[in-house]
């Protein structure tokens, strides 16, 4: 039977909390990058505009349809082939996640938009506002409220998903875990305790999204 020991990973305490705080830096660059994405992809969609609808839709869907580990290798690899542009593996997945997640948070910020009732924005307009500012002042405060659950869940995917940026040498708190997993030769319980990481941070965030989504419903 194996025997598990966990004390051996004291020794890299402090390679861990380096990996973790990468992370979560990480995931705010990213989910920042995502929501101005995704304000961009939702305004693309919902301009009358055939044009730039057109090719809203489409960019947001070559995202949301190819996975992102692919994503990732190919702004990091192929993307300054193209481009002449050196990128570093923190800025390729900087991007690369922020387009993903993007792609995402257009279609519940549209979604969250076209659920407010259409006679808001007639009252607007009847009222003398532009059509930005009534979108500004009218539907986008209803819609918010009626978003932040959905995009908070899509912000805890994206903590999840920088797990993936190991792959090109990001020091995370997965990189840094492999790092002491083959050093120590206890890859159970690396493994165990990076997952353990994941899972604390996660678990509240979860909870209070839980409770966003009972208490919206029960408003509404």
């Amino acid at each position: 039977m194996y025997q598990w020991d966990f004390s051996i990973l004291w020794t890299y305490r402090w390679l861990f909390l380096e990996g973790l705080g990468i992370t979560c830096a990480l995931t705010v660059a990213v989910v920042a990058g995502g929501l101005l994405v995704g304000l961009l992809g939702a305004g693309g969609m919902l301009l009358k505009n055939r044009f730039v609808n057109g090719v809203s839709i489409a960019v947001i869907e070559l995202f949301r349809c190819t996975p992102i580990l692919v994503q990732l290798i190919w702004c990091y690899y192929a993307l300054p082939i193209l481009t002449g542009l050196e990128l570093t593996p923190i800025t390729a997945s900087i991007l690369a996640l922020s387009c993903y997640g993007g792609s995402f948070y257009s279609e519940i910020i549209r979604g969250g938009v076209l659920s407010i009732d259409t006679g808001q924005n007639e009252a607007g307009l009847a009222l003398g506002m532009t059509p930005a500012r009534t979108m500004r002042r009218i539907i986008l405060p209803q819609a918010v409220r009626r978003m932040v659950p959905a995009l908070m869940n899509q912000s805890i995917l994206q903590f999840k998903n920088t797990s993936l940026v190991s792959v090109l040498a990001v020091p995370d708190l997965v990189y840094q875990g492999q790092i002491a997993a083959h050093d120590s030769f206890r890859p159970l319980e690396t493994y165990t305790a990076v997952a353990a990481g994941y899972f604390i941070i996660l678990l509240p965030l979860t909870i209070y999204v839980r409770h966003r989504e009972k208490k919206f419903g029960s408003n509404r």
